[in-house]
């Protein structure tokens, strides 16, 4: 997408196709990810927030692309909605909020170990997000596929309330369940 190019310079400029991740570059699965997330459907908000959501690292992918202190650089190249969701992104602490998220609607931030309850829209939004995020990581890495892909299931089961139901079938389709 042509609005994509500033935010896509900023990657590069960043280092991110100099990163190696599952299907080459971190580059290139941010865009993969940004792409899936438009493909099936989902808000612009949720797109720019796919095509940066490892700008401060996340719980699986330790390495930032910016601190978190500086928030407001990204937030101006993104937008605040797309710029809050990444960080949420990138801030849950995957052990102590995934499996209770559809339960209690809450995240607990790894670097603050502050306990947020986004609201149902940005709730979807983060779902969304981290469904596609990890079907391209098991796309390009048949072995995660073969460890965890009991648990991506079950684990997306549980949210199917919370997500889109276009990212549920896709969740379902690669997953095969």
């Amino acid at each position: 997408m042509s609005t994509d190019a500033p935010v896509r310079a900023w990657l590069r400029q960043r280092g991110a196709e100099r990163i190696a991740h599952p299907g080459g570059t971190l580059f290139a699965h941010l865009c993969r990810v940004s792409e899936r997330l438009a493909a099936l459907g989902c808000d612009s908000t949720v797109q720019v927030a796919g095509l940066t959501h490892a700008a401060y690292g996340t719980d699986g992918f330790d390495l930032a692309l910016l601190d978190p202190a500086d928030r407001g650089v990204l937030r101006d190249l993104v937008g605040a909605d797309a710029e809050e969701l990444v960080y949420l992104y990138g801030a849950c602490d995957r052990d102590r909020s995934w499996r209770a998220l559809a339960e209690t609607g809450q995240v607990v931030d790894r670097f603050t170990g502050e306990v947020r309850t986004p609201d149902a829209e940005r709730l979807r939004w983060l779902t969304d997000l981290s469904i596609v995020n990890e079907l391209d990581v098991i796309a390009h890495d048949p072995a995660l596929a073969a460890r965890h892909g009991a648990y991506f299931r079950d684990l997306f089961a549980s949210w199917a309330a919370l997500a889109s139901e276009q990212v549920i079938q896709d969740a379902r389709r690669v997953l095969r369940s």
